[in-house]
């Protein structure tokens, strides 16, 4: 007799393990959708500078540069990886990030003006 409940206990704890784990992947899966999730960062262009003047994005993020500047301005990269032309005035550019990797940029319009964009 005693070995029949013991063996339906570990049944049962076996059972409970069973629905724990699957619980707790449950939460991991969403955890990991919530993070893959696509993000939108935005970049202002104002007074001759880019603010942040660093950013960090995750492939499938965009991000967008407004220029408030009443001039225009370019943001393109160093390795040419991404290049948005003359940006003008009041006006915005966005960038789907695809790949990681550190891409300082500058406009080339005010080569003084400088930034950073890092995917991870």
């Amino acid at each position: 007799m005693f070995h029949l409940r013991s063996r339906g206990y570990r049944l049962r704890q076996g059972a409970a393990g069973v629905v724990l784990a699957a619980i707790a992947l449950s939460g991991a899966h969403h955890a990991a959708c919530a993070a893959g999730k696509p993000k939108v960062h935005a970049v202002t262009i104002e007074a001759m500078r880019f603010s942040p003047e660093t950013i960090e994005a995750a492939p499938g993020d965009t991000v967008i540069w407004t220029n408030k500047d009443p001039f225009p301005h370019t943001v393109t990269a160093g390795t040419r990886a991404f290049d948005s032309g003359e940006i003008a005035a009041n006006r915005s550019w966005k960038l789907k990030v695809r790949r990681k990797g550190d891409f300082p940029y500058v406009c080339t319009l005010h080569p003084s003006m400088k930034g950073k964009l890092i995917v991870k």
